[in-house]
């Protein structure tokens, strides 16, 4: 059985080292509900006790909200004992039209509005308005921001703009996030990032990515960060049920059934379906890290408990044999697998 501890990988190529799991600042900017301030520091504070040390946050999370408050809780720590990263492509204009509540999921005052931009600009502007907002002084990655409709624009004029910055030391890391893997993988491959954040492609119930950006990733020697990994619910519990969600929409009943198929597996191998939704993405060696929204202290311990807990390496033979993931998810024990602090 492997056991996996706080470890920390280095973004290749960069000076940028990630702890393997990552604190993720969208759910304290009120996404789909309120977080009272008290419990957005305290959960970043447990995050911080339980060896956390890499934080991701947007200005696209509550309109600047998260940003201002992972800032806050953080202003008081050693900077160079943490990673930050931040989001461009999304500039916060004043809202001319307001209605009272922000229409992207994120309950806050809609005084501002999001407005599309990956121009040099633009990459520019938001930066500077993301120090200002944070109280940092500086970020360690930037990442474009869903830059589906825009990518030759993103390619073009923001991936240099954010390659400049790095190459003048003002970021240690770039790249772009995404919940498709299919532009992540043209982006590393035709531009200087280093490393792209993946959004649910590969997770127990999708590994699509291993049709492009993971195999781009591990033949450039570029990193991949992992998100969604619960795929928006359904693979946050030990028994999936009816009516939970699968990428933001209730889930089909064919996923649901295959959800529950797995967690049985995992609990005949002595394992949970959540944690092992947490350690799947580690079977790939281009990923270093798998970042989890954290909403309060409570979600961070459970979290952290994910993360530490044991898993079988029988466990992903098992799943592929009975076809519940596909049959090229590299084995647990493959290149790169030990290096990953197990």
């Amino acid at each position: 059985m492997t056991h996996r501890t706080m470890g920390r990988r280095r973004i290749t190529n960069t000076s940028v080292e990630l702890t393997e799991l990552g604190f993720g600042a969208s759910v304290i900017g009120n996404l789909y509900r309120v977080t009272p301030p008290d419990d957005a520091r305290a959960a970043i504070e447990a995050a911080w006790e339980t060896g956390i040390r890499y934080f991701d946050t947007a200005p696209h999370y509550g309109l600047g909200l998260s940003e201002r408050r992972l800032g806050a809780a953080l202003r008081d720590r050693p900077r160079d004992a943490y990673v930050v990263s931040s989001k461009v492509g999304r500039l916060l204009v004043p809202n001319e039209r307001p209605h009272g509540v922000d229409s992207e999921g994120f309950v806050v005052p809609d005084d501002l509005r999001r407005q599309w931009d990956f121009s040099r600009d633009g990459v520019l502007r938001s930066i500077e308005a993301t120090l200002e907002r944070t109280g940092l002084d500086r970020l360690d990655v930037v990442y474009l921001h869903d830059p589906d409709d825009h990518g030759r624009q993103a390619a073009e004029e923001a991936m240099p703009a954010l390659a400049d910055l790095r190459d003048q030391g003002v970021i240690g890391a770039i790249g772009a996030g995404m919940n498709q893997s299919a532009m992540l993988a043209r982006l590393l491959r035709e531009t200087a990032a280093d490393v792209v954040m993946l959004a649910g492609r590969y997770t127990l119930l999708d590994q699509s990515a291993l049709d492009d950006v993971l195999p781009a990733a591990q033949a450039l020697g570029k990193s991949v960060v992992a998100v969604g990994v619960f795929n928006s619910g359904l693979l946050s519990r030990d028994r999936p049920a009816e009516g939970m969600t699968y990428d933001y929409r209730e889930a089909p009943p064919a996923l649901v059934t295959r959800a529950r198929a797995i967690a049985e597996v995992c609990a005949a191998h002595g394992t949970t379906l959540p944690a092992a939704a947490v350690a799947f993405p580690y079977s790939h060696p281009s990923i270093i890290n798998v970042t989890l929204g954290m909403r309060t202290a409570e979600q961070v311990g459970r979290n952290a408990e994910l993360h530490r807990q044991h898993i079988p390496e029988a466990l992903w033979d098992d799943l592929r044999a009975r076809g519940l993931i596909r049959s090229d998810v590299p084995a647990a024990n493959g290149p790169g697998r030990s290096a990953r602090c197990l």
